[in-house]
């Protein structure tokens, strides 16, 4: 994390005096679930599609990385069921954007809102997260065969 702000979280701009810091938009709740995608799908990783090394990729709208993927999952015969997400914050509060979030996943995934769980964790003081130099964020999805 570094001064600055807002924060992008889940497609949706935080109001926050720090931001993330990554060679993209840095969206660590997006990242984590075009990752979930990729793996369920056994097709790589968000580091070989979408690699730091690569211009294209500077500042990239991670929005952008995971619709790319999601069309790569449909392709190769999947339909997303749902996701369970988890944010590790200790400032700011998020529980008051998770519904925006929800809502962002989900027009990207083509599911219901009601199928996009998202909960948020503090690091109680402790670690990276706890001591506010992160933002970490954790994803599972099922996909079902179409």
């Amino acid at each position: 994390m570094g001064p600055g702000g807002p924060l992008r979280l889940g497609g949706v701009e935080i109001p926050h005096d720090r931001a993330l810091i990554g060679h993209s938009d840095a969206d660590v709740l997006l990242h984590a679930v075009t990752d979930a995608l990729l793996g369920a799908a056994s097709l790589g990783d968000i580091g070989q599609l979408f690699p730091d090394t690569a211009a294209e990729n500077q500042n990239r709208d991670s929005s952008e990385m995971l619709l790319s993927v999601f069309q790569q999952v449909v392709a190769t015969g999947f339909s997303v069921v749902n996701l369970d997400c988890i944010l590790f914050a200790e400032q700011p509060k998020l529980a008051p954007f998770s519904d925006a979030m929800r809502r962002h996943l989900a027009e990207l995934l083509e599911i219901a809102p009601e199928a996009v769980g998202i909960k948020a964790k503090t690091g109680e003081g402790v670690g990276p997260v706890g001591k506010r130099e992160a933002i970490s964020a954790q994803c599972v999805v099922l996909l079902e065969g179409t």
